[in-house]
C-alpha cells in the first residue's frame, strides 16, 4: 500500500492559482480534503489537488 503525498497550502496555493488563504477556505469547508497534524499545521492530499485541477474551478 502506497502512501499518498500530503501537501502544504503554499504548494497547493502555487499548482491551483489562488492563494493560501483559499486553501485555508477550501480545506475548512470540505471543498480540499486534507489532514490538520497535532502541531497545528494543515496539509493537503495531493490527490484532492489533482481533482480540483480536473473540475477547472
Amino acid at each position: 500500500m502506497s502512501q499518498e503525498r500530503l501537501l502544504r497550502p503554499r504548494e497547493v496555493a502555487r499548482q491551483l492559482a489562488v492563494s493560501r488563504s483559499t486553501v485555508y477556505r477550501w480545506f475548512w469547508e470540505g471543498k480540499l480534503q486534507g489532514v490538520k497534524l497535532n502541531s497545528g499545521t494543515v496539509r493537503i492530499l495531493e490527490s484532492a489537488v489533482l481533482r480540483k485541477l480536473a473540475e477547472g474551478d
